[in-house]
């Protein structure tokens, strides 16, 4: 995801739009400023990697059960992209936000965000996704070094699967970027799309898109094949504000940690975890390999 957006819905939405205001009363002290309840509420952020019309219901779950576990209002807040979230983050008005994981790792720096939680499997353990080139099936091109003079349809500049580790490929099959014609659409949907209706000669599809696509019929493996596969990338990271303090941070690492499957499963679905797991915990060290990626594209917070 993912930093992963849905730029033509999000372009219509303020910087921070309020889906929910507390999901449900948790009790007579809900709002009630303490130790978990900093300010009488915890704001939660989140990119729009996705239609936020279907974002909001599913991270409603996600947020109301949190609130039950820490007896406070969570105020779910669809960011208009990256930078709007970082910037919320670093000027207080942010406790929780999720970044798609080279997102993160620039929000790590720019507003001290610091990773607790992520998605898990049935068994518990950290899922992750791959970012994929994609070709028509009758396409003569069979690998990267093949993309020469033709387009590439990406995500948008920033994102992970479908900007930085796509380049990052040509870069490593001796391609200069000048000899592809690169074409952003604006989500991981459109370039897909400009892939199925042959505006594009590739397209990079990600694993969670694949899965989108496939379910809801968009998309016809049979009829396209993949021409390059990324290492595997951790899911995207949960992380609380640095700024806070550290009791805080504790409790809701650990309320996330212990939530149920099932309060994360709608969210889980658009990140292609299936079956559903629980939240697993991670750190910096678990995103290490996207650090040394934006350290070798010499990537830059503008550039997410």
């Amino acid at each position: 995801m993912r930093a992963r957006r849905f730029l033509a819905a999000a372009a219509t939405i303020p910087a921070l739009l309020l889906l929910g205001t507390g999901c449900g009363d948790s009790g007579a002290s809900a709002g009630a400023s303490s130790a978990t309840c900093p300010g009488g509420k915890i704001r939660f952020g989140v990119e729009p990697y996705e239609d936020p019309a279907k974002l909001k219901p599913a991270y409603e779950v996600l947020a109301a059960a949190l609130q039950r576990k820490l007896d406070c209002p969570v105020e779910l807040k669809i960011v208009e992209d990256y930078s709007a979230e970082v910037l919320a983050m670093r000027n207080g008005r942010l406790e929780l936000a999720q970044f798609g994981p080279l997102g993160y790792v620039f929000a790590s720096t720019k507003a001290d965000a610091r990773p607790v939680a992520s998605f898990a499997d049935a068994e518990g353990a950290l899922t992750t996704y791959t970012a994929g080139i994609w070709v028509p099936a009758a396409s003569p091109v069979t690998s990267i070094e093949e993309l020469s003079g033709k387009s590439l349809a990406l995500s948008s500049p920033g994102s992970t699967s479908g900007d930085a580790l796509p380049r990052y490929a040509l870069t490593a099959a001796g391609l200069a970027e000048s000899a592809v014609r690169i074409d952003y659409t604006g989500g991981h949907p459109e370039a897909l799309l400009a892939l199925v209706n042959g505006k594009a000669d590739a397209a990079e599809i990600n694993s969670q898109q694949l899965a989108t696509a496939q379910a809801e019929g968009a998309f016809d493996p049979a009829k396209f094949r993949r021409i390059w596969t990324s290492e595997a990338i951790p899911n995207d990271p949960i992380t609380v504000s640095g700024k806070l303090e550290e009791s805080f941070r504790d409790a809701v690492t650990a309320a996330l940690l212990d939530l149920e499957p099932a309060d994360v499963a709608k969210v889980g679905a658009f990140l292609d975890v299936d079956p559903p797991g629980p939240l697993v915990a991670v750190t910096e060290d678990t995103y290490k390999p996207l650090f040394d990626l934006a350290a070798a594209l010499k990537l830059t917070e503008k550039d997410v």
